[in-house]
């Protein structure tokens, strides 16, 4: 891989630095490793400058970049101080800013992401048309050392984004994703130099009209992610533990923008807004309670009440105030998000964002237009013309359109990842690279030219129309797995080819810094964890015994549980576990345990295994329980008589074998607005962190425990 990674870096280096996004550059002969520098050193003038032009109102200094940066080659083994210089060191990291008007987007403005990178025999300096720009480079500077073998061709780049908003969008409305899983996926994004993330968080299932009740409306999944405790809000939020509250939201927003990722919130109203009547239904609609009814007196200043309790927790001078599919009065909508712009205007001086709805007449009297000053998030021509409807009438726009939307699972019009095809040909009739100033791949005349400075950029959204059920928490990272730095690379304005982007992306994938969205675990060989328990591999201290691991990857436990010298086997129960040192692995694995069930608790749920995203329970039948939702088999464990249970994750699917049966898999039964239901793959992954324990509901013997790669 890497021979041909350099083969490809070869042919290209006259026009582009290979990486995800490219990089013009101009390469010189020889390399500089990594290795051979010894540490970053932050120009003194501008340590504690901070960007004041992108769109997050808790930027990092220079200084705290180059701390974040040196974490990250820690992840490579290269441990690097960071000190204060006013001049480059030679053998080292110069990290400094230089003049901002050399650095121009698509449309010829000034960019504060711009950086020029010089590396020399001497060292790598990094001059940043501000501290966001500074940190790009670092981006480029890990890829390099991946795809070129812990070295550095050098050269000089000099590089600026073409768009200023690229990102993505996940609905956390209808599907909670824990604040980890979040900072995980901006720690992704950065790495592709993705600088927004648009997180969804109030939304509902589609409301069937013409199938529920009333009451079957009003009972209908829909939620709100933000918890307060203010009591004007009180009841607007039933769901704690799938929310975020101040504190955690703060973590989210303060871990992204440590790595140049703005998180921009979105409140989704009057459309998509069962939440808000669920709370006061006297709110809704009465044709579609998922609408509000904006002639209610009550309903703009309700909607006020929400936003100013959240205002103060957003970190981003624009917010999203959803008003996406709304079907009652044109002018009513209109005059909500006017009245809404108006609100958070003067409540927090921020902007509003908005989907593309109703747009503006001009011949129409008594047609109220939505203010210039709100910009426009386009998805889809049915709703709008982006550049005819909005640009043309001065109207900011973002490039969201469906050519590239994800619905997680399943859907019975989108696909379930990014269009890989669509992002590196546009339209295979009429091939040619994709851009965010591109809406419409199939007839160019609906596009601005690409120096229009009233496209923002793009963010492609990932959708959960069907809930929770349908997907568990790493499913949207795998519809997004490829989908982000493809994207990331034409966002940008890159010019990568299909080709070298797989070679590219598989090199740079097992190196992204500060996640583990594959729940990867290191192993010398395919054996990954290999625990029996005879008096060889138990070893007593303090109270506890070491329980270790013959695969030759150092992974011991330990237990407190007794063991059987004549069975060799520990004896589980409440009272005592046995712990490993891992949690999770993710796809592609087989856990197997040999054990004996001897007694079930009736009043609870028994619990096999523990780990941090999922569990493996008898309810009595076999079970895995993963983000809030059971998962069951048709299939259960003899009492009294040893089996050797496994547990198999096979690309997207998972399965369950009991000694050398057949094996059984685990679907999800995903309903479909109330019509009928779709069997669908779930993949779960495997939990590996406690065996036995507190409120384990079940006694007996565990014999042995292996992990392993195959499948």
């Amino acid at each position: 891989m890497a021979t041909l990674v350099a083969a490809i870096f070869v042919a290209c280096a006259t026009a582009h630095l290979l990486g995800i996004p490219t990089s013009p550059f101009a390469p010189a002969e020889g390399e500089v490793r990594l290795q051979d520098l010894g540490s970053i050193v932050v120009d003194t003038n501008f340590a504690d400058v901070v960007d004041e032009h992108g769109q997050t109102l808790i930027p990092p200094t220079l200084k705290e970049f180059a701390q974040t940066f040196a974490q990250d080659l820690h992840e490579f083994a290269i441990d690097v101080p960071v000190k204060l210089g006013e001049s480059p060191v030679k053998g080292s990291y110069f990290l400094t800013l230089g003049d901002p008007v050399k650095y121009r987007d698509a449309a010829g403005r000034e960019s504060p992401e711009g950086y020029t990178l010089s590396v020399s025999a001497a060292g790598i300096t990094i001059t940043g048309a501000s501290p966001l720009g500074v940190w790009w480079g670092t981006r480029t500077i890990l890829q390099q050392a991946v795809l070129s073998n812990g070295s550095i061709p050098l050269g000089t780049a000099v590089d600026t984004p073409g768009w200023g908003t690229r990102g993505m969008m996940l609905d956390a409305g209808r599907h909670y994703y824990p604040p980890e899983f979040l900072v995980d996926l901006c720690a992704y994004m950065s790495y592709f130099k993705q600088n927004t993330f648009h997180l969804h968080l109030s939304d509902n299932l589609y409301n069937n009209v013409d199938l529920y009740t009333r009451q079957r409306s009003l009972e209908l999944y829909a939620r709100f992610r933000l918890w307060s405790d203010s009591p004007v809000v009180a009841g607007l939020n039933k769901f704690k533990n799938e929310s975020y509250t101040r504190q955690q939201f703060d973590f989210i927003q303060s871990s992204c923008a440590s790595r140049g990722v703005t998180l921009l919130p979105e409140i989704e109203a009057p459309g998509h807004a069962l939440v808000f009547v669920q709370w006061k239904p006297e709110l809704g609609l009465s044709t579609d309670l998922s609408l509000l009814n904006i002639s209610n007196p009550k309903t703009i200043p309700t909607m006020k009440t929400v936003w100013s309790t959240f205002l103060p927790w957003f970190q981003t001078k624009t917010v999203h105030i959803g008003a996406d599919e709304y079907t009652a009065d044109v002018n009513d909508y209109n005059d909500f998000v006017n009245a809404m712009a108006d609100h958070i205007h003067t409540v927090s001086n921020k902007s509003t964002r908005i989907w593309g709805t109703f747009p503006p007449k001009y011949n129409q009297s008594g047609y109220t237009n939505i203010y210039q000053n709100v910009s426009i998030q386009h998805w889809e021509y049915f709703e709008d013309n982006p550049l005819y409807d909005y640009i043309e009438n001065n109207y900011t726009v973002l490039n969201s359109d469906d050519s590239f939307y994800v619905v997680n699972k399943w859907s019975g019009s989108y696909p379930q990842t990014v269009n890989l095809t669509r992002t590196f040909e546009g339209n295979p009739s009429n091939r040619g690279l994709w851009y965010p100033y591109i809406f419409d791949i199939s007839n160019k005349t609906n596009n601005p030219l690409r120096e229009d400075s009233l496209v923002l950029g793009e963010v492609a959204p990932l959708w959960n129309d069907y809930g929770p059920n349908s997907s568990v928490y790493s499913e949207a990272f795998y519809a997004w797995k490829d989908g982000i730095p493809a994207l990331a690379d034409k966002q940008w304005g890159g010019n990568l080819t299909r080709e070298e982007f797989g070679h590219a992306f598989n090199a740079l994938l097992p190196f992204i810094p500060a996640q583990n969205l594959e729940r990867r675990v290191r192993s010398k060989s395919s054996t990954i964890l290999d625990y029996t328990f005879n008096s060889l591999s138990l070893l007593r201290a303090n109270g506890t015994q070491t329980v270790a691991d013959r695969s030759g990857n150092a992974y011991d436990g330990w237990t407190d549980c007794p063991s059987d010298s004549a069975n060799s086997s520990l004896t589980v129960s409440p009272s005592c576990s046995m712990i490993t040192p891992l949690s999770s692995k993710g796809r592609n694995y087989t856990l197997t345990l040999s054990l004996r069930i001897d007694n079930l608790d009736p009043a609870i749920d028994a619990t096999i295994i523990a780990g941090a995203d999922s569990t493996l329970m008898l309810t009595p039948n076999i079970t895995l329980f993963t983000g809030g939702e059971y998962y069951r088999l048709n299939t259960s464990i003899p009492l009294y008589q040893r089996v050797e249970l496994s547990l198999i994750g096979r690309g997207n699917q998972t399965f369950a074998k009991i000694d050398t049966s057949l094996e059984v898999e685990f679907k999800t039964g995903i309903g479909i607005n109330g019509e009928h239901f779709q069997w669908e793959p779930i993949a779960i992954e495997a939990p590996l962190k406690i065996v036995g324990g507190l409120g384990c509901g079940w006694n007996g013997k565990v014999f042995d425990l292996r992990l392993s790669n195959s499948i």
